[in-house]
């Protein structure tokens, strides 16, 4: 800690007398500077314990008390006035305005020289420079040797929140807690959701300080909290939190950074193992699709400890155009390994560079955490389409595959986020099919009647399609249009002429029908 206005008082040998300001006198002195001027705010910066002899103090108390004023809004801590040259004895005026502003004032007698309160502060200061650097290093190593422990990142956040006296909480990329230190922290860092998720949107490495609670109004939770995001390459890879009864000292904050530092450094070399998991876990996942499931068991036996086994989904991800959609992919990929670590869930994630824009695929047990986790993800993010497969068995992946793919095209099409394959079987036909086909169909088909509609009297398209709607029912389709059903039989014979096509052919209907419907998606 910085040296005080009590502890430079308590220094025996420099005999100094408190005059008013008592109360303050735990304020740290970050300077002694001397000045003889009577505005002497130009050349402060705050924190500095003044000395002056008064030679040209203002006269009279309107003069004294505009110059305790300007100290005071100049951030100064202290003044200290030296007697037995310009004044026999401190002012009363001078003490009156300290005492009402809470500025410290001290009287310096004439056997204590100026140069004896500036080197005791600046001892001061160097022990705490000494004693920071100090500190630090040792946190270092202590926080270093955690590091290279066998509980990891575990160790590091158990360490930081004894350096620290309060409490630390690890987040993974996702933004879920995965280490807390003391355990009854934990409902403190759930707080701090908001917070995490905001700075997962921000680039790394970025930090964001809560002063008063952790993200509460509970007044049993006070706190000056500080999160920091963890990563090297602009994507977060993890979120550090830390909370303390106090603001954290300059020392401190030597600590944290260390604890960051090492943090990054570890999720970075995970991520490098990770990458090369993901390297073979994809080419686990083609020979599954290729339908070489017994050699992928015997490969995953020795390395992964198994493929997923029972039901599985095969789900197909897709990113829009954009650096921000292709982010959120890896964001779902590292959601979707971070769901299934959580709970030992075994899964296989494969990700690649396609015609149509980066992909994800996902095979992982059918509603299992992984299953549940991609859903979530692609909901909360823009930009993203998921196709789903039917629940099928490990040796089925390859048709499951294919399924996801075509509920994908269908979710694209639609502008959804999500789309099942039991959607695809048991919904319309229209959204299997190429948009800009039937567009280019439905106008060439239908642009007679329409020119038709724009020059002359009577509606065919409207009166086709109400005509269809009710399977050829002159009765019925008049009634909907409200005309005669003569009026209608009229149009219809028009529509014959027009596209020189028999409506009396299914097949013509079932085309004119579908160009209609095409024209309301």
């Amino acid at each position: 800690m910085p040296p005080t206005l009590a502890s430079v008082v308590r220094t025996s040998a420099l005999h100094l007398t408190v005059l008013a300001g008592a109360d303050h006198l735990e304020r740290p002195v970050r300077w002694v500077h001397t000045s003889e001027l009577d505005d002497p705010t130009p050349f402060l910066e705050g924190g500095e314990l003044l000395l002056t002899t008064g030679i040209k103090l203002g006269r009279g108390a309107a003069g004294l008390q505009a110059y305790v004023h300007r100290l005071a809004d100049a951030g100064v801590v202290g003044l200290g006035l030296g007697v037995g040259l310009s004044h026999s004895e401190v002012p009363q005026a001078l003490v009156e305005a300290a005492a009402q502003r809470g500025l410290p004032l001290l009287r310096v007698p004439e056997a204590t020289p100026f140069i004896a309160i500036s080197k005791t502060v600046s001892a001061a200061l160097a022990a705490e420079q000494y004693e920071a650097v100090t500190t630090s290093f040792e946190a270092q190593e202590e926080l270093t040797r955690a590091a290279l422990g066998k509980d990891g990142t575990t160790a590091v956040v158990r360490r930081l929140a004894a350096r620290l006296g309060g409490w630390a909480a690890l987040y993974d990329g996702s933004g879920a807690l995965s280490a807390v230190a003391p355990d009854w922290a934990a409902r403190r860092a759930g707080r701090l959701a908001a917070e995490v998720d905001r700075l997962r949107r921000r680039p790394a490495p970025s930090s964001a300080a809560l002063q008063g609670r952790a993200g509460t109004v509970d007044t049993a939770d006070e706190d000056y909290v500080v999160v920091q995001s963890l990563g090297a390459d602009r994507r977060p890879r993890g979120f550090l939190a830390v909370g303390t009864e106090d603001r954290i000292t300059p020392t401190e904050r030597y600590v944290l950074n260390a604890a960051v530092a090492l943090l990054t450094l570890t999720l970075e070399r995970s991520r490098e193992l990770r990458q090369a998991e993901e390297r073979m876990g994809a080419a686990l996942l083609r020979m599954v699709l290729a339908g070489e499931v017994g050699t992928a068991r015997q490969v995953a036996a020795g390395l992964f400890g198994g493929l997923p086994e029972g039901t599985v989904r095969v789900l197909v991800a897709a990113a829009g155009p954009g650096p921000e959609a292709a982010e959120a992919l890896g964001e779902l990929a590292d959601r979707a390994e971070n769901a299934g670590g959580k709970v030992g869930e075994k899964l296989l994630v494969a990700r690649e560079d396609g015609a149509h824009g980066p992909r994800l695929t996902v095979l992982a047990l059918d509603n299992g955490s992984v299953h549940r986790a991609c859903l979530g993800a692609v909901e909360e993010h823009e930009g993203l389409s998921l196709g789903v497969s039917a629940p099928a068995a490990l040796e089925d992946a390859g048709t499951a595959q294919a399924q996801a793919e075509r509920a994908l095209a269908v979710a694209q099409r639609g502008g959804r986020r999500t789309v099942d394959h039991e959607e695809v079987g048991a919904g319309s036909l229209l959204p299997l099919l190429g948009e800009e086909a039937v567009t280019a169909f439905a106008e060439g088909l239908l642009r007679p009647l329409r020119e038709h509609d724009r020059t002359a009297r009577g509606d065919l398209v409207a009166s086709l399609r109400a005509w269809l709607s009710r399977h050829g029912q002159w009765d019925a389709a008049a009634a909907d249009l409200g005309v005669h059903r003569h009026t209608l039989r009229y149009r219809m014979r028009r529509v014959e002429e027009l596209l020189g096509r028999s409506l009396d052919d299914t097949d013509v209907r079932m085309e004119l029908w579908l160009a209609l419907r095409s024209g309301e998606e």
